[in-house]
C-alpha cells in the first residue's frame, strides 16, 4: 500500500535517492569459481563480486541526510564527549533505563552482559538465541535454552506472532531450574524464527513470570521498531498507538536490553548495552573500559555516536516502517509465486526460503540451506545467508556426528534504504530460475571448521551424491 494513497499499491520508497554507488556484475562462469574458492562459504566472498548482498541487514543500510550532517558534529572527546551526552538523553527517552554503555556493536554487549551473568552451571532462557547470543552464553559455560512458541515449528502457519516466547516451557524452567537462572531474554523480533515479532500481550505475560520468580528481564532489540510496528497492524489493542509509543512500553516492560545498533538503530556501527540495576553498573562499566573503551565512547567515535542517536530517532517513522515491510512482503510473495516456499507470515527485515521444502530429497548432513545459498549466488549473484544446519546443527565432539538444526532456512535480508523495486525483482526472476532448475543443486560437505560459530568460517565442497 502507498503511504500517500491508499487508492494506489504501488510500493514508493519514501526517500530521494542522492547518493550513488556502482553495483558489480559478473558472469556465471566467473562466480562458480569464485564459490570454489570460498569454499562454497558466501562469507569468503569479496563485496566487489557480489551484484545484490542480503546477506544481512546488520550494518549495510544507508544513512540519511540527517544523520550524515550529525555525524559533522561528533565531539570526538575521549571523555564527556558532547555526542555522547546526546546518545545518552535519546536512549534514556526511548527505554527509560538509568545506566547506557555504548558499545562497537551488539556482540559486544553481549559479551559484557554475559561474561558477568553467565557461567557453568547458569540457563539462560530466550524466545530464541541467535548466533552471536548463543556463542556468548555458551562461551561462559552456561546453557542458552530456546523456548520458541510452538507455532515457529510450521513455516507455512499464518500465525501473526510466531516469534512469542513459549510460556508455559518458561514457567516449567521457571519452576524446576529457577536457581540457575540469572535473567530471561526475549528477542524481538525473533530473528532466528524467521524474523517473526513477539506480541505486547507475550512480553507482559513474560514480564509477569519473571515477577513472580523475581528474575530481570532483557530484551535483545535489535530490530525494536519493527516488532513494534508488527504489533500496531497486528494486536488490535495497539492499532492506534503510535510506533514510537508502542517501543517505549515494550522497553519498559523490561529490566535491560542490549541492541545491535547496527539494525534499527540505522547505522553502519555500533551497539548498546541499557539496564535499571545499579548493582550491575560497576562490572560492566569496569568490563566495558577493558574491552572497548571509555564509557562515554565505547569504542565508538563521536560521529558514530552522534549518527546512532539520529537513527533511533528516524527508525520510528511509520512512513519509512510500512515501506519496509511492505518491501519484504513483497519479495516473499514474488518468491513464493515463481515456486519458492517461504517462511510465513512475513517478517520486517528478512525472507526465509524454506530449504527443507525446496529440496526435500537431500539430508541434513549435506546442508540444504547453505546448498541454496550457494545456488543463488552462482546463478544470480545474489548473497544470502544460511540459518540451518551449519549455523545450528550441532557436532558429538566424541563421535562426530550431526545433529541437524530445527529447521533449513535460507536467509534473504534487505538492508535498509538500499535498494529498489526493480533490484527485489531481479531477485524474484533468479528465484524462479532456480525453482525450474533445482534438480541441478548439488549438497556441500564440510572440509575445515571452526570449534565456534563455525558457519563464519567454514569451508565446504559438493558431493557427487
Amino acid at each position: 500500500m502507498n503511504p500517500m494513497d491508499a487508492r494506489f499499491r504501488t510500493i514508493i520508497e519514501p526517500f530521494r535517492i542522492k547518493v550513488v554507488e556502482p553495483i558489480p556484475f559478473t558472469d556465471r562462469a566467473e562466480r562458480a569459481e569464485l564459490l570454489e574458492v570460498a569454499g562454497y562459504n558466501l562469507f569468503n566472498l569479496p563485496s566487489r563480486k557480489v551484484t545484490i548482498d542480503l546477506l544481512t541487514d546488520s550494518g549495510t543500510g544507508a544513512m540519511s541526510v540527517q544523520q550524515w550532517a550529525q555525524m559533522f558534529k561528533g565531539d570526538e572527546a575521549y571523555a564527556g564527549a558532547e555526542s555522547w551526552h546526546r546518545l545518552d538523553r535519546t536512549v534514556r527517552d526511548l527505554t527509560g533505563f538509568r545506566f547506557v554503555l555504548p558499545c562497537h556493536q551488539g556482540r559486544a554487549a553481549e559479551k559484557l552482559l554475559f561474561t558477568v551473568l553467565g557461567g557453568t552451571g547458569k540457563v539462560i532462557p530466550n524466545n530464541s538465541h541467535f548466533d552471536t547470543t548463543r556463542a556468548h552464553v555458551e562461551y561462559t559455560g552456561a546453557e542458552a535454552r530456546d523456548l520458541p512458541s510452538r507455532a515457529t515449528a510450521d513455516t507455512q502457519l499464518e500465525d501473526p506472532f510466531k516469534g512469542n516466547m513459549n510460556l508455559e516451557a518458561l514457567e516449567r524452567l521457571l519452576e524446576s531450574e529457577a536457581d540457575r537462572v540469572p535473567l530471561v531474554a526475549v528477542t524481538i523480533t525473533n530473528n532466528s524464527a524467521g524474523g517473526q515479532p513477539v506480541s505486547m500481550a507475550n512480553l507482559k505475560a513474560v514480564r509477569a513470570l519473571c515477577d513472580r520468580f523475581k528474575k530481570p528481564l532483557f530484551l535483545d532489540a535489535a530490530r525494536f521498531a519493527e516488532n513494534a510496528f508488527f504489533v500496531k497492524q497486528r494486536e488490535p489493542e495497539y492499532a492506534e498507538r503510535s510506533v514510537r509509543a508502542i517501543a517505549e512500553e515494550a522497553f519498559r516492560l523490561a529490566d535491560g536490553c542490549w541492541i545491535s545498533a547496527k539494525k534499527d538503530g540505522m547505522v553502519n556501527i555500533g551497539g548498546l548495552l541499557a539496564f535499571n540495576d545499579e548493582a550491575l553498573h560497576e562490572p560492566l562499566r569496569n568490563l566495558l573500559i577493558l574491552n572497548e573503551g571509555f564509557p562515554t565512547y565505547g569504542g565508538l567515535a563521536g560521529r558514530d555516536l552522534e549518527g546512532l542517536a539520529q537513527g533511533l530517532l528516524e527508525v520510528t517513522d511509520e512512513d519509512y516502517l510500512r515501506y519496509r515491510a511492505r518491501s519484504v512482503e513483497y519479495l516473499g510473495r514474488g518468491l513464493e509465486e515463481a515456486g519458492v516456499p517461504v517462511l510465513k507470515p512475513f517478517g520486517g527485515h528478512a525472507v526465509y526460503v524454506d530449504a527443507r521444502r525446496f529440496l526435500p530429497r537431500m539430508p541434513a548432513h549435506r546442508f540444504p540451506a547453505q546448498a541454496v545459498s550457494a545456488a543463488l549466488y552462482l546463478e544470480g549473484g545474489i548473497r544470502s545467508v544460511e540459518i540451518g544446519s551449519l549455523m545450528f546443527g550441532r557436532k558429538d565432539p566424541q563421535t562426530g556426528q550431526e545433529y541437524p538444526a530445527p529447521q533449513e532456512l535460507v536467509r534473504l535480508a534487505l538492508p535498509r534504504r538500499v535498494y529498489t523495486q526493480a533490484h527485489v525483482d531481479y531477485c524474484i526472476e533468479v528465484g524462479a530460475y532456480l525453482a525450474a532448475h533445482k534438480d541441478e543443486i548439488r549438497g556441500l560437505r564440510i572440509v575445515q571448521e571452526a570449534p565456534i560459530l563455525r558457519h563464519f568460517t567454514a569451508r565446504l565442497a559438493p558431493v557427487s551424491e
